[in-house]
């Protein structure tokens, strides 16, 4: 397939104007990145196999998952049921092997801060499945594997669930400054910056453990003091109380020219009371990994340097990938719909 048949947004050459996302997004329509996080969800990270046709039979498991998830739908039409695809730098080579990679693709890079760190872990493939029903999830999750077969070997699964209120596993409201409309489009989907895979996005995603003890011991007061927001409420510390090391302030991103720059999150909680084991799985969508990977510095190293987000001494990451999320209609272009 040549590089001209690809979904692209045409070239700023003085005689067609460049696009947006958001008009890139009727040229090469985008996976369901922008939507709500779900009633529920399975977050599922997968390394392909090295046997000689492994990446065919992926291939073909990719190309029919369209299929999968139309059939579901009319079965469960209050499901709402979604997939996101997302796949991995040493990946891409394998599976697109004519192709070039996305100008931003990359492994997830670890950071080693003075007291936390943010590990990277192996994966291929990342799917991101969404619902209002749990059973949905599993019931795509499960026709997804036998599809996969020895092809692919697991590296993580999670089951998140809405929160009470939306809150986070800590008692927080989580994602409440996600983008809205227009402007989650523009966060998240790649234009002509990167015209050959317009209508893609990025995505980092992060498996998080709370010490919940510890958490739980903190007075309200000053668990709000590490994240920057009331509680109860849900609103934000102005900037002249709001501690330069809270969760809030640290996760502001701006560029060169002071204009703040945003992600998308879908972040779910998870548990399992009976191990003790509770936590939260981040996964944070942009145009840009540029934009994730310094907001996760400004966590882990500190912005300045050592003034690290506090959330840490009570969050540990155990797991860090990343992975490019190419447009719907690129996968169909490249491996067929069903």
């Amino acid at each position: 397939m040549s590089d001209s048949s690809l979904p692209r947004c045409p070239a700023s050459d003085g005689t067609a104007p460049s696009r947006t996302p958001a008009q890139c997004q009727a040229a090469a329509q985008p996976q369901p990145v922008v939507q709500s996080a779900g009633q529920a969800a399975m977050f599922i990270v997968m390394s392909i196999s090295q046997h000689g046709n492994a990446c065919d039979t992926v291939r073909e498991a990719l190309g029919g998952l369209p299929a999968i998830l139309r059939s579901l739908n009319l079965r469960l039409p209050d499901a709402h049921l979604s997939c996101i695809t997302g796949i991995g730098a040493d990946a891409w080579p394998r599976l697109f092997p004519d192709l070039p990679a996305p100008a931003g693709l990359h492994p997830f890079r670890p950071l080693n801060g003075a007291k936390h760190q943010a590990p990277a872990t192996p994966g291929d493939l990342f799917f991101h499945i969404r619902a209002t029903r749990t059973d949905a999830c599993f019931e795509l999750a499960m026709r997804l594997r036998e599809s996969l077969g020895d092809a692919v070997e697991p590296m993580d699964e999670v089951h998140g669930f809405r929160y009470m209120d939306a809150r986070s596993m800590v008692g927080f409201v989580d994602g409440t400054e996600n983008p809205q409309g227009d402007e989650a489009v523009e966060a998240t989907l790649i234009g002509d910056e990167d015209p050959a895979y317009s209508g893609g996005s990025y995505v980092i995603v992060q498996k998080y453990l709370h010490d919940m003890a510890a958490w739980n011991a903190l007075p309200v007061a000053e668990q709000e003091k590490v994240i920057g927001r009331t509680k109860y409420d849900d609103v934000e510390m102005a900037d002249d109380v709001k501690p330069s090391n809270s969760h809030i302030a640290l996760n502001v991103i701006e560029d060169e020219n002071g204009e703040e720059m945003a992600i998308l999150r879908a972040n779910l909680p998870f548990g399992n009371p009976s191990r003790n084991e509770y936590g939260t799985f981040f996964i944070g969508y942009a145009r840009s990994l540029g934009t994730i990977e310094q907001m996760l510095t400004n966590m882990f190293i500190g912005r300045p340097v050592g003034n690290y987000d506090r959330l840490l001494d009570y969050s540990t990451a155990v797991t860090g990938s990343a992975f490019f999320v190419p447009a719907e209609s690129f996968l169909t272009e490249q491996l067929g719909d069903g």
